[in-house]
């Protein structure tokens, strides 16, 4: 049976998709349609091996440099070198990418791949709109297309406009039921709420991606992030296995394995499993996890250490265009300074009022000794039904902080319901506060 969005059930009433510091750095992850027209260099004859990321990406290089700087050649260098972020999280290819859909654009302005892969890069940066404006123009440039959509609905639900994102997904639903559709379905389930339909939304997603590759092990990752959410451990577990073994040490499942480890009281291997992630793939959401499983053990100078790289990863990421401030305001709430946090959170909250920045600026102020203001903004982070650990977290110790134990030990309760040990960190000290509230 087809799925169509309407159909799904409980979505008004639909926790929030795996967030750890730099969730929405999965945007760069989020699949979509193909749309480079660049087949030469990107998908090989029936019967021969597909290129390799970086061996497509020399392959259009070279072609450049051969004179054949055709405006779509561009646009698919563009494309993927967007993909060689996905995979290796060098930074410095955000900029070699806009330099690549820029001069498509020079070329033909009314190229469509271009635009949608501009549309991807801001997204990318949390430039959510400009990547608005980007979606809307290519929707404009060919109303018959499918590739506009995952940008469109994207960046509307980062800029926190829910129900106009919601309309542009059923429209992406009918247009074209797969890949890209399921995965923003199960996503938008996940903000709602609603962990099982947004289960069900990606094994649709996953029956629909390639046999092999980095996309195919991004869906199981997912799918077992969703298993993780929901408590269902070996799940997870089954799942970040089936991503490594189709893309061998691939950083999102290997972290989602030292979760799992984490959880189940494994905590020494777990640290060593996200060291070795770090150390081939050091982002911040990543070493975040680190230091954070580190101060659960007791290792507070390497932690120290861990989050000193965050801040030198924050500083190149801006240096290329990356805009961290939700993301960043809530670790320097939790780890740094709270000033600054609340300086970051206003920033992120103005520019993107979204469930997320609501929980950033909420917890920021929280930390900063503002907790019935924090409340306020953490309530607005749990506006759509969201289940997400952490957001409970922070409402919960506002509630607790301002004076209002009943709703904090709500809070706290729910936090803790599907996923008792969700952080060696953060699930202790959700009992210890229900602890004292007693």
């Amino acid at each position: 049976m087809t799925l169509t969005f309407k159909t799904i059930p409980s979505l008004a009433a639909a926790a929030v998709a795996f967030v750890v510091a730099f969730a929405v750095l999965t945007l760069v992850n989020r699949p979509s349609e193909d749309v480079s027209g660049e087949r030469g260099a990107s998908a090989p004859a029936d019967g021969a091996p597909a290129l390799s990321t970086q061996a497509r990406i020399s392959a259009l290089e070279a072609t450049l440099k051969s004179g054949g700087g055709r405006p779509e050649t561009y646009a698919a260098l563009g494309a993927a070198l967007m993909q060689g972020l996905r995979e290796t999280g060098d930074a410095s290819l955000y900029a070699r990418a806009d330099l690549a859909f820029a001069e498509a654009l020079e070329r033909d302005p009314r190229s469509l791949e271009a635009t949608v892969g501009a549309g991807t890069l801001a997204l990318a940066r949390h430039d959510f709109r400009a990547a608005l404006q980007h979606g809307q123009h290519a929707r404009r440039l060919a109303p018959a297309s499918f590739a506009p959509f995952a940008v469109i609905v994207d960046a509307q639900v980062e800029l926190g406009r829910y129900n106009a994102a919601e309309q542009t997904l059923q429209r992406m639903v009918d247009f074209k039921p797969g890949l890209a559709s399921y995965a923003r379905v199960s996503y938008f389930r996940e903000l709602h709420g609603d962990l099982a339909g947004a289960s069900a939304a990606m094994s649709l997603a996953a029956s629909a991606a390639p046999a092999a590759g980095e996309n195919r092990s991004y869906i199981q990752t997912l799918q077992g992030n969703l298993a993780f959410e929901r408590g269902r451990l070996g799940a997870a577990a089954s799942a970040y296995r089936a991503a490594l073994s189709g893309f061998p040490r691939y950083a999102p499942a290997d972290a989602g394995l030292a979760r799992v480890q984490a959880a189940r009281g494994h905590l020494e291997p777990a640290i060593e499993r996200l060291r070795s992630v770090t150390r081939r793939l050091p982002l911040p959401e990543y070493v975040i996890a680190l230091g954070e499983a580190e101060l659960a053990a007791g290792l507070r100078a390497d932690a120290r250490r861990d989050f000193e790289l965050v801040r030198a990863q924050q500083r190149l990421l801006g240096a290329n265009g990356v805009n961290t401030d939700a993301e960043i305001a809530v670790f320097e709430a939790g780890h740094g300074d709270a000033r600054r946090a609340v300086r970051l959170g206003r920033r992120g909250y103005a520019a993107a009022p979204s469930v997320r920045s609501s929980d950033a600026l909420g917890w920021a102020l929280t930390r900063a000794g503002r907790p019935a203001k924090g409340l306020t903004y953490a309530r607005r982070a749990l506006r759509l039904g969201s289940r997400d650990p952490l957001f409970l977290l922070h409402a919960g110790l506002a509630a607790r902080a301002a004076g209002e134990p009943a709703l904090a030990r709500a809070y706290l309760n729910r936090a803790l319901a599907a996923n008792p040990r969700f952080s060696p960190l953060h699930a202790p000290a959700a009992r210890r506060a229900l602890r004292e509230l007693r």
